[in-house]
């Protein structure tokens, strides 16, 4: 522990040195929550009673021993993985993890009644909730459509379901003081080529101002809508484009998600922060990693991933970019999988509050485009593993390594049993 103190304090130093206090750094980092999917932890399964296969562009993929059978075994391993992940958190939910006491309850009957047992876990774990409809992985899916879809039986169910998730997520914010974000991603869309894609659009724009005419407190909610690229079935056209939700949003005053998986390979979000953010209530961010097409990958310190906190902090918008993980794969521990993406996820928000911006601003302005470029390359070599483990330790989290044996330990504990 010594030694942790004593590296942070010379690392204190250096960074005192290029204009950064690393105590006000911590502080502010402090204060930003990451939302972290509860899907990772079993597979995007849920608890629903169905016989609906996955489905709607997902694919998992893997077979981990120790899957959660039901939500207290759910609740346990978030609470591990809680427990070695560092700062605020949230949990971001899926309708189909409803606690539905082994009743069928459709999608469109769902209520804050089968949510009350999450606020009561959120409440004793100090975490804030964000929500999200479940369109995939039912039968009145099967078309590729959902809200958009040009049968009215077919889109009233999913206006309604999407209708009752807005309600569950002001509940969530209401019961626990922390504004819930509201997410709408559909997979809605055709494998082959459609003449139908101004029809689709215009009906889900229609279901959108459905869907969203209730009006909540924005403390309460504040709805995000969720482009891609293509999906699974959906390679030809997706209704729900970045071009069609960014319009939305900015004409509606909504937040605009960036799934760091739902665009093409060589696009960069980071790119998109600042393009977005004077139009714009906000962002929602779901970071996860991308190899080929949108595979869902753990989240890892990429430079993309560091370079889009880095937009964030610029912009200063630390307070208006939303902050989430999403990815599964049941091929690896998934409480160690869930620690990793959220660990290198604050870990990347942590290098961009440590960027010594002052000064690189100050040599931009100044035209000595020399020194911005040296300074841009020499903050890389920054001790921030010092300034990272320091923030562990004042967070009670463990630093990198011990984390971890914390999840060997408990998988031979507890998975291994299960």
């Amino acid at each position: 522990m010594a030694d942790i103190e004593k590296q942070y304090e010379e690392a204190k130093k250096q960074y005192q040195d290029v204009g950064v206090d690393t105590d006000k750094v911590l502080t502010s980092l402090a204060q930003i929550p990451v939302s972290v999917h509860c899907w990772q932890g079993d597979d995007v399964s849920g608890f629903e009673y169905t016989d609906a296969v996955l489905g709607g562009g997902l694919l998992t993929t893997g077979n981990f021993k120790g899957k959660p059978r039901n939500l207290p075994q759910l609740w346990q391993d978030i609470e591990k993985a809680f427990s070695l992940i560092p700062g605020p958190k949230k949990i971001n939910l899926h309708p189909i993890y409803g606690d539905f006491k082994g009743k069928k309850v459709d999608r469109d009957q769902i209520g804050p009644q089968h949510f009350e047992s999450w606020a009561d876990w959120a409440q004793k774990n100090n975490a804030g909730v964000d929500f999200n409809p479940t369109t995939f992985a039912h039968k009145l899916s099967d078309s590729g459509y959902t809200i958009s879809d040009k049968d009215k039986k077919v889109r009233k169910f999913w206006i309604e379901h999407s209708k009752r998730c807005r309600e569950i997520s002001d509940y969530f914010g209401s019961r626990l003081g922390k504004t819930c974000i509201y997410n709408i991603w559909v997979q809605d869309g055709t494998k082959d080529t459609t003449l139908s894609k101004y029809e689709h659009r215009l009906i889900l724009k229609e279901a959108l101002d459905e869907i969203f005419s209730v009006k909540y407190p924005e403390e309460n909610v504040l709805d995000a809508l969720e482009s891609k690229l293509f999906g699974l079935g959906s390679e030809s056209f997706v209704v729900g484009s970045l071009e069609f939700y960014l319009s939305y949003a900015a004409q509606n005053g909504k937040l605009i998600t960036f799934d760091t998986g739902h665009f093409h390979p060589t696009e960069l979000v980071s790119d998109k922060i600042s393009a977005a953010l004077p139009f714009l209530k906000g962002i929602m961010l779901h970071l996860s990693r991308g190899i080929r097409w949108d595979s869902d990958h753990v989240t890892t310190m990429s430079d993309e991933v560091i370079e889009i906190m880095k937009e964030i902090v610029r912009a200063g918008a630390t307070g208006r970019v939303h902050i989430g993980t999403d990815f599964f794969d049941a091929s690896i521990n998934r409480i160690g999988a869930w620690v990793i993406g959220a660990r290198a996820v604050i870990k990347s928000l942590l290098i961009a509050l440590l960027e010594p911006a002052a000064i690189i601003k100050k040599y931009e302005d100044e035209g000595k485009l020399f020194a911005r470029l040296g300074m841009l390359e020499d903050s890389k070599t920054m001790p921030f593993g010092a300034v990272w483990n320091y923030y562990c330790k004042i967070s009670s989290a463990p630093q990198d390594k011990a984390w971890i044996d914390e999840v060997l330990k408990y998988e031979s504990e507890v998975l291994d049993r299960r």
